[in-house]
């Protein structure tokens, strides 16, 4: 599908976008002409472009090889309308991961979470829209907090996800999709990490309360629910993978094994919810099921290419609350992720050493 296209990502240097770039190059969606990533942290840029020099000579895979040419990096802020402009002008394809993404910062700065969630979509709207851009596709990352969201970070993302299903109609030749999901697996600012640091000092192992719940994927299902919305969406349509749930005090015990490390219950962060939701009630009866996805059709009626005639959600909303996970297969999960504890550590070690 992206052979000889420009393919455009936004947020390229987070966690997300370093392996959605490193697949794209592997040719996962065809062989690219060019990708871009833009993002407002020269640091990050130059230690990518660094590791991703270092794999395409140490590499035996001659996919990689290429990649000097084919990946590029453009300093630029979603929140700048002309830098959007600039960094679109040839693309073919759009993937926007640029977010304020950590709940409690959007709680004390509002603001700021507009100008770049919803602000920042915008701009990429209006340089689709007014530009005649070649754009064919976009793909918005959104979040599970967008689905009946109490904080300001699932505000924001719920209204970037409105802003672009309208853009569905505003841009009749770009196809708009978002695909929508929950934690995952040692993500920057993810509470994984957080564990691991906390048993590597000793403790206490901090969890909000302990019925919390939440969705886990790993970053390879992430990219891989971006990839079936690029390969199988319809317009304004949005992608929600079918992904296990567990509570957070499982997979914190779990994570601090036979280690004498007390678990400690420090309460509800400002805007956390105790239990995520993907697909709400509401949306359940415009929702239908494609191999190991969800897809909540747009709500706009004059978008809608199917009816369907059931909901694949029995219980009426797709929640986190149930069922979960048990502690065997959460250790499983973190075992084949390499995250748990010791994984976590000698993987750093090795890291080290290398340097």
């Amino acid at each position: 599908m992206l052979t000889d296209k420009n393919v455009v990502v936004f947020g390229g240097t987070g966690s997300l976008g370093r392996l959605l770039v490193r697949r794209l190059l592997a040719g996962e969606c065809g062989r690219p002409n060019a990708v871009t990533v833009v993002s407002r942290d020269e640091a990050k840029q130059h230690y990518m472009r660094l590791d991703f020099q270092q794999l395409a000579v140490s590499t035996d895979d001659i996919i990689y090889h290429d990649s000097t040419r084919v990946l590029q990096f453009r300093i630029g802020d979603v929140r700048d309308f002309r830098a959007v402009r600039s960094a679109i002008r040839d693309a073919d394809c759009v993937i926007n991961a640029a977010a304020l993404k950590q709940v409690p910062a959007c709680e004390y700065f509002p603001y700021e979470a507009v100008q770049t969630n919803i602000v920042g979509a915008e701009n990429l709207v209006q340089a689709i829209r007014d530009n005649n851009s070649r754009v064919k596709t976009f793909i918005g990352v959104s979040t599970d907090k967008a689905c009946k969201p109490v904080n300001v970070m699932g505000m924001t993302k719920a209204i970037q996800e409105r802003i672009f299903t309208r853009a569905s109609m505003d841009c009749p030749d770009t196809r708009f999709n978002c695909v929508r999901y929950g934690n995952v697996l040692a993500s920057r600012g993810s509470v994984i990490p957080l564990f691991h640091d906390q048993i590597k000092h000793g403790g206490p192992v901090t969890v909000t309360t302990e019925v919390m719940t939440r969705f886990l994927l790993s970053l390879d299902t992430a990219v891989d629910t971006i990839f079936a919305a690029l390969l199988q969406g319809r317009t304004g349509e949005i992608f929600v993978p079918i992904v296990p749930t567990a509570r957070m005090i499982d997979v914190a015990s779990v994570l601090i094994g036979n280690r004498p490390i007390e678990i400690k219950m420090i309460g509800i962060r400002p805007g956390e919810k105790e239990h995520e939701v993907l697909i709400s009630e509401e949306e359940a009866y415009r929702t239908v099921r494609r191999g190991q996805y969800y897809v909540v059709l747009p709500m706009l009626p004059e978008l809608r290419t199917v009816t369907p005639e059931k909901s694949p959600l029995e219980s009426g909303e797709y929640s986190s609350s149930s069922p979960v996970m048990t502690t065997e297969e959460i250790y499983t999960l973190l075992e084949t992720n390499e995250l748990l504890a010791d994984q976590a550590l000698d993987k750093a070690f090795a890291g080290t050493q290398a340097v």
